[in-house]
């Protein structure tokens, strides 16, 4: 297993996030700045999860569902 790490970035260079993948489930784990997990996306089942494991999306894997949103 080989897992990536990508940054986010914001319009200033900041970083905002961070996305995490190479897991053996198709998992990609984000990350906000602070490098608390906010939420995981499954490209296998298509599906995007909060940090609460609640459904943000059925049928889209996007971390940039999660990035920049309430992540409390």
């Amino acid at each position: 297993m080989s897992l990536k790490k990508e940054f986010v970035r914001d319009g200033n260079r900041r970083i905002i996030g961070s996305v995490t993948s190479g897991y053996q489930d198709s998992t990609e784990v984000v990350r906000n700045a602070d490098n608390r997990i906010i939420g995981k996306v499954n490209n296998r089942f298509s599906n995007t999860r909060n940090a609460h494991g609640g459904l943000v999306s059925i049928d889209t894997p996007d971390p940039g569902l999660l990035i920049g949103g309430d992540d409390e």
